[in-house]
């Protein structure tokens, strides 16, 4: 599998023929594209934006789109019966009461939503929702993706869940913690990546699953990417303010992570809070974790954030992708790197389906 974070979907070669896969909160299609990059055809998508929709139909015509809540998704008589013949159902169910970045534990339990547009959501119930539907179709594989803070602190108790949850649905289910910096993507991204597989196609013992053959073996050392390979000079496509920010900008030094350091020089307080999230591109250095906050980056060597095709590449999305009217840096803030989800992919493939694998112990799940 050939695969490289500057791409193209004019030229990408998608063979489709490693099975059948569906997308649950596809947001605008991160992981979709990254199965179809890994050979796999995802025929459909569920989600609850209809600005992420209409993005997400522009760039994959999919061949069957639910917009509504999950909620309601998976208590419908009416899904297709291909959806219950699914070799992957892939999900990445909203994250920010567990992010770092967000309330955490202040915000459990409480309906938000991400957007103007959205209807009111408990966040923190949607994995078990997910998990729900994944009971009624019951697919060969499932594979979820979540902050990295759904490991730290009082968290880890909502994983104890999600684990039972699994198992209840007929489900062996292992997480790994995987960084996309070392999977070919240029981002310092960690996300929490769940592996489920059937119990009746696992014949193995359930500690098998780490140890022995099919084990999936999950970690990578793919190069680290700095900003520099792919680096527009003077590229700019973002208005940038020339008011307060600048001159916090003018302040830097070599070494500052964020533009917080710069606001203290500025200030002349050490107590200033400010600026925190908004961090430094670096020329040799890989970029940090984009989000789908416009300011969350910013280069050093000049003043404006990235371009276009810069963000392009940090999320590993296709150059050419339509963002219709979205921002493409909420866009990609909000979604899977293609790149990160293909190795993923392409691992479940190599590891739990392929038949060809040299498994003694799984039922060949390839459709």
């Amino acid at each position: 599998m050939n695969l490289n974070y500057k791409w193209t979907l004019k030229d990408a070669n998608f063979t489709k023929d490693r099975g059948k896969v569906f997308s649950c909160f596809s947001c605008g299609g991160g992981s979709t594209m990254g199965y179809k990059l890994a050979g796999f055809d995802v025929i459909g998508c569920n989600e609850i934006d209809p600005k992420m929709m209409e993005a997400y139909k522009a760039n994959h015509n999919p061949k069957y789109a639910f917009l509504e809540p999950i909620q309601t998704f998976k208590n419908r008589e009416d899904l297709p019966q291909e959806l219950y013949n699914l070799d992957i159902l892939d999900g990445s169910p909203p994250c920010s009461s567990f992010s770092m970045a967000g309330a955490r534990g202040k915000d459990w339990g409480k309906e938000k939503k991400f957007r103007e547009g959205q209807v009111k959501q408990v966040l923190d119930t949607l994995f078990f929702d997910f998990i729900d539907l994944a009971k009624k179709l019951q697919p060969k594989i499932i594979i979820a993706e979540n902050v990295k803070g759904l490991l730290l602190g009082e968290a880890k108790a909502y994983v104890n869940k999600i684990l039972l949850a699994f198992n209840d649905a007929g489900y062996y289910v292992r997480y790994d913690l995987l960084d996309a910096s070392k999977m070919g993507v240029p981002q310092k991204r960690e996300r929490v990546f769940f592996s489920a597989i059937r119990k009746d196609l696992y014949k193995g013992e359930f500690e098998d699953m780490y140890e022995t053959e099919p084990k999936l073996e999950l970690e990578f050392k793919e190069k680290q990417i700095s900003f520099g390979e792919f680096y527009i000079p003077g590229k700019k496509d973002r208005q940038t303010s020339e008011g307060k920010m600048f001159e916090y900008w003018k302040l830097r030094k070599e070494g500052d992570e964020s533009f917080a350091e710069s606001v203290i020089r500025y200030e002349k307080n050490e107590n200033i809070r400010r600026c925190f999230g908004t961090k430094f591109l670096y020329n040799d250095k890989t970029p940090s974790t984009i989000t789908a906050n416009s300011d969350c980056m910013f280069l050093f060597e000049e003043y404006r954030k990235p371009c276009k095709e810069e963000v392009c590449c940090i999320g590993s999305f296709p150059q050419d992708y339509n963002f219709v009217k979205n921002p493409y840096y909420y866009i990609i803030g909000m979604s899977v790197p293609p790149l990160m989800a293909a190795r993923v992919a392409d691992r479940v493939w190599k590891q739990w389906i392929d038949s060809g694998a040299g498994s003694q112990h799984l039922t060949t799940a390839s459709t």
